[in-house]
């Protein structure tokens, strides 16, 4: 099962370029994500609607993505043509990261024509007669794009997806170059961790490694959003505290010679679609400058790391390891273990 994901500006022809592709792609589907996104209003409130300016901003929206696209391969089978602009890194990797998981390998493409000719289809595309103000709302949204794409493309969507310069192509030219390029394989399966979804109850050990500020290392995976603590799954048979030690070599590159000091037990309840499970964290203790200086992170795994004060970890942590986080720099003051559930410190 395969996702051809057509990526590209507002106005870039996706859609259209999509039509053409299935009829060249053998036992293909069109899914557009936008589906998703038009249906949220009969879903969310309101309120929840107006806390966002884009529904991709909403974890619902991107969840739904990955459930359908999944769903609908597993009904249908071959090969999912979605077209949809995805600009923001963090947003594509969970995505990807979440069909990968499901084994759904993701070829990216990205429809790229020139900036002249991109804002020429804006100015001339034609929009719904009978929705009010439409033309105004829906160019100035498309014209708005061009600067966060213009980044993305500086960035890391060209070293990510396959590019097709479309600016001389009619729709179906450009179907063609995409097939022609899928079918010999030089649009690749997207390099992304595959993280098996849980099907139970999971324990997980992380590790917390300090600065010589006693500032704390957070890591930010490319396979889930927010950041996180160097560490992982525990596998069948394996000690939590070893299990730590061994994400953090493969991880960051650190090998600890000493197995860490327990902080914080932490029991996670389960949310669906997550089954929760037992948390723990680690002490790993102080890396000297040489050894902070010099942290090795696998790129399909972790975009990046940093050493973040308690109060800056608080905007980059979802609340929930927040609190582990918090309690577990609690415990190390104190010099003993603490027992939480759900963030919360018991007994």
């Amino acid at each position: 099962m395969t996702v051809v994901w057509i990526n590209g500006a507002f106005g870039a022809g996706k859609t259209t370029t999509a039509r053409e592709l299935i009829d060249l792609i053998p036992n293909s589907t069109l899914f557009d994500p936008e589906v998703v996104g038009a249906a949220l209003p009969q879903l969310l409130p309101p309120k929840r609607l107006a806390e966002v300016g884009d529904f991709q901003d909403l974890p619902i929206w991107r969840r739904l993505v990955i459930d359908t696209a999944a769903a609908l391969l597993g009904e249908l089978g071959g090969t999912l043509v979605v077209p949809m602009t995805l600009l923001r890194q963090e947003y594509r990797d969970e995505i990807f990261g979440g069909l990968a998981a499901r084994r759904i390998a993701v070829q990216h493409v990205l429809l790229a024509p020139a900036e002249t000719i991109l804002r020429q289809r804006i100015a001339e595309r034609e929009l719904p007669p009978d929705l009010p103000d439409a033309e105004i709302r829906v160019r100035q949204w498309s014209y708005d794009h061009i600067e966060p794409y213009r980044a993305a493309l500086a960035g890391w969507l060209t070293a990510d997806a396959h590019p097709v310069d479309s600016s001389d192509l009619t729709p179906y030219q450009t179907a063609v170059r995409i097939a022609e390029a899928v079918g010999s394989g030089s649009v690749g399966a997207c390099d992304i961790v595959q993280t098996p979804e849980p099907t139970a109850e999971t324990v997980a050990a992380g590790v917390l490694l300090f600065d010589e500020r006693d500032r704390v290392l957070l890591v930010d995976p490319t396979y889930k959003p927010g950041w996180e603590f160097p560490g992982g799954v525990v596998e069948r048979g394996e000690a939590p505290a070893r299990a730590g030690m061994r994400e953090v070599e493969e991880e960051t590159g650190v090998r600890l010679d000493d197995v860490p000091r327990l902080l914080v037990v932490d029991w996670e309840r389960p949310m669906p679609p997550g089954y929760g499970g037992l948390r723990l964290l680690f002490d790993g203790g102080r890396l000297d400058s040489a050894a902070a200086k010099g942290l090795l992170l696998p790129g399909p795994e972790l975009r990046g790391w940093r050493f973040v004060t308690e109060e800056e970890a608080a905007a980059l942590l979802p609340p929930v390891r927040y609190e582990r986080l918090r309690w577990a720099l609690r415990a190390r003051e104190r010099g003993a273990a603490l027992y939480l559930e759900a963030g919360v410190p018991l007994g």
